[in-house]
């Protein structure tokens, strides 16, 4: 209180004397850089407590300067030297929308790696160049949407149909594997110092949210009990308890109730159950589909931007993307809200820009050290390659692979070849070195070798040229490699995907009937010399699970490599010449058909993933071959039967029985086969990546724990019940459609639950 005081005379002195100078004076005085002097308020110094600083900074607020700062883009206070602030920042999978960063794999591309470890190092990687960016942008004055330090990001909702076109944005279909990759994305992103965050995550779309996008800011999801507690809120659960700092809930109504004023989701399960302590945010300009009237795009709770507004604070959201909240004052006069109210839910926001360190002097936290040299640095360009080398899933190989790099001559094409498109997905970022397919080919090639390129064929159109000189290639060269697939001008957001009639989703399961076309004439082709066939390998972009089955059936090697990132065609190369082994796995169910599946806008899960559905699927989820094999054998526990208390180890011995050094992504699933109620097929519980050398083995070690063997009734509520239960490790889920398309054969043992 001592210092305090001081300062507060010291403070009240200078004032004076600033208002006693002419203009040039007061220039000078301001903007001298020798004198070391700084005009401080107690929300200033960071040797306080955040509440108490806080509470003094919100004191200091008119209701309409609280209203501005309680939206995404906050203006500057002057007079309380508060620089402007946008908390709309993008870090899906890189630092994006921004200044040049590193380019990582697409997010389902990481799911396909089952690596939480990795995932962490590239969160890592990517909050180290935001934090490089700001100290450099607001340095400059630059305060400008993408530039700060708050990232909506990661998407945690489940995957639960091929169809959506945001798909790409999650981890995929189950919701321990999401969980533990989001987890440490949020840890990796926020960073580790007991004082600051490093920068802050937003856990997003609470909750239930996966399309159709043409109708999200209208549609209802009905979910059941069981469905809603087993499968959509476990990975919120999970990175609520990883502290992270914000949650984003979305669009669409669940059960009748608009998210974002969502009492049930927001206060019950968030808040009281959770014990949540981070803010609450809404989807952009989501709050205006609150009184925006039902059948014209909205959900028609209220009838007044006031009372959406209104309705939306006292529900808990902090922050609204849009300006919905400029009508809180409104609200105020018309007795909608108190101002005590909007206090409550700003000092809960402006939590998270102190503990980033936004009203500190520069140089209070370790973060403003890091230097711009960490952009896209060579050690993040190597992880970038990294990534996508192991987000790589092999789903054929009839023995082609991998390939020489000294053929006589290779002829690469396909409409995604030579594409950086397909090397972003979306929420990217860029950078003046994007490695696309064919760069990475021709770099990995003997120097001496012939490459021949032709585009081929369009993306998503028929040529008008019935002639087409590509195809004749195939005949004569030693391999041809079609780069077909997606991109996101397909797939993606409402808004973003300009190639898509359906607002982003993929209403049709199949590769583009153009692409398909020019793959049987490509094989027509390879094919001419009966005595002499030439191979094709296939590689096929997107974020999704596509109808492959014509695919599978004219290619020799099919490799599904998603939207791989900056350094996508090096690692793609690095796969296809066999540098590295490919170990990706499969985050989500490959059906045959649409047919398989339940309507798109059906949210139970019977049918779907590879928990529930009931039918062989053309891939299975956790499926992904190698350039060796892989045996798993001698499972054991030290006891065949134990309590609901108690933990249990499992071990089992995996061996490389190849000639190839390669990581397997090993998998452990469990199933409850007594039951009382409807439970999975079987259920991702834990995962290890491990490298093998050739004919060596190794003891893998899982310890599972009672929650390991809990089951999810109809009410939601989680119970163990006693029981003969199986466990299964393996490179695959436990499909019998595995083992058909190669994956070795799990080993497995039966455990009973007293």
């Amino acid at each position: 209180m001592k210092t305090f005081t001081i300062r507060f005379l010291i403070t009240t002195i200078l004032i004076a004397i600033l208002f006693s100078c002419n203009d040039k004076q007061k220039e000078d005085f301001t903007s001298d850089k020798d004198l070391d002097i700084t005009l401080e308020f107690p929300f200033q110094n960071h040797s306080l407590a955040v509440d108490e600083r806080v509470n003094d900074l919100i004191s200091r607020l008119t209701l309409e300067e609280k209203v501005g700062q309680m939206m995404n883009g906050t203006p500057a206070i002057e007079r309380l030297q508060i620089p402007p602030y946008d908390y709309w920042n993008e870090a899906l999978h890189g630092v994006g929308r921004a200044s040049a960063a590193t380019v990582f794999p697409q997010a389902i591309g990481l799911g396909a790696t089952f690596d939480a470890d990795l995932t962490y190092r590239v969160s890592s990687a990517i909050s180290d160049e935001a934090r490089a960016l700001f100290n450099a942008t607001s340095e400059k004055g630059n305060y400008n949407r993408y530039n700060g330090l708050t990232f909506w990001t990661p998407n945690i909702n489940i995957f639960r149909d091929p169809r959506w076109g945001r798909g790409q944005e999650t981890y995929g279909e189950d919701p321990y594997l999401t969980s533990i990759l989001g987890a440490s994305f949020v840890k990796g992103l926020q960073g580790d110092n007991p004082n600051y965050l490093k920068t802050a995550a937003c856990a997003k779309h609470f909750a239930v949210h996966s399309g159709p996008e043409q109708v999200r800011h209208e549609f209802n999801a009905e979910v059941n009990q069981k469905d809603l507690w087993e499968t959509y809120l476990p990975a919120f659960k999970v990175l609520v308890d990883a502290k992270v700092e914000a949650v984003m809930c979305a669009y669409n109504s669940t059960n009748g109730e608009p998210c974002c004023a969502n009492n049930y989701l927001l206060t019950d399960v968030l808040r009281n159950q959770w014990n949540f302590k981070g803010h609450v945010l809404s989807d952009c300009w989501a709050i205006l589909d609150l009184y925006v009237a039902k059948g014209k795009g909205g959900h028609g709770t209220v009838t007044t931007q006031a009372e959406a507004a209104a309705l939306a604070v006292k529900s808990g959201v902090s922050l609204n993307c849009g300006d919905a909240y400029e009508a809180l004052p409104e609200a105020v006069k018309n007795g909608l809200i108190t101002e005590k109210e909007i206090d409550a839910q700003l000092a809960i926001l402006l939590k998270t820009r102190f503990k980033l360190g936004l009203f500190d002097k520069k140089g209070s936290n370790p973060y403003d050290a890091i230097s711009f040299d960490v952009v896209n640095s060579e050690s993040n360009r190597a992880l970038a390659r990294e990534a996508a080398q192991k987000s790589i899933v092999l789903l054929k190989n009839n023995g082609i692979l991998p390939l020489k790099t000294d053929l006589p001559k290779y002829f690469v094409t396909g409409p995604n070849a030579t594409s950086v498109e397909i090397l972003l997905g979306n929420y990217y970022g860029v950078n003046s070195n994007m490695v696309t397919i064919l760069e990475g080919i021709s770099a990995a090639i003997d120097p001496a070798s012939q490459l021949q390129y032709r585009l081929g064929a369009m993306l998503n159109q028929e040529s008008l040229n019935p002639i087409n000189y590509a195809t004749g290639n195939a005949g004569n060269s030693d391999v041809t490699i079609v780069v077909l697939g997606l991109s996101s001008t397909l797939q993606g957001e409402e808004g973003d995907s300009i190639d898509s009639d359906t607002a982003g989703d993929r209403l049709d399961y199949d590769l583009p009937e153009n692409q398909l076309k020019y793959l049987r004439d490509l094989r027509t082709a390879a094919d001419k010399n009966t005595e002499d066939k030439k191979p094709i390998v296939a590689m096929i972009t997107g974020g999704s699970p596509v109808n492959l089955s014509e695919v599978q059936e004219l290619a020799d090697a099919v490799l599904y490599v998603w939207y791989p990132g900056e350094e996508g065609g090096t690692a793609v190369a690095d796969v296809l010449f066999g540098k590295v082994s490919p170990s990706g796995r499969l985050p989500i169910t490959f059906p045959k058909s649409l047919d398989q599946l339940p309507a798109y806008e059906d949210y139970s899960m019977k049918g779907r993933t590879y928990k529930y559905m009931d039918v062989d699927p053309m891939y299975p989820f956790g499926f992904g071959l190698s350039y060796t094999t892989f045996t798993y054998s001698d499972i054991k526990t030290e006891t065949a039967s134990i309590s609901k208390n108690d933990k249990i180890k499992v071990n089992v011995t995996i061996k490389n029985t190849g000639n190839v050094k390669s990581d397997d992504v090993v998998q452990l699933y469990i199933s409850d086969i007594e039951a009382s109620v409807r439970v999975p097929n079987s259920q991702l519980i834990a995962t290890k990546r491990i490298t093998l050398e050739p004919n060596t083995s190794k003891n893998v070690e899982f310890e599972l724990t009672p929650d390991d063997f809990e089951i999810v009734k109809e009410d939601g509520s989680r119970s163990i019940e006693a029981g003969k239960f199986k466990i299964y490790i393996g490179g695959s889920s436990p499909m019998k459609r595995s083992t058909e398309l190669g994956a070795a054969k799990m080993a497995e043992l039966e455990l009973t639950v007293n």
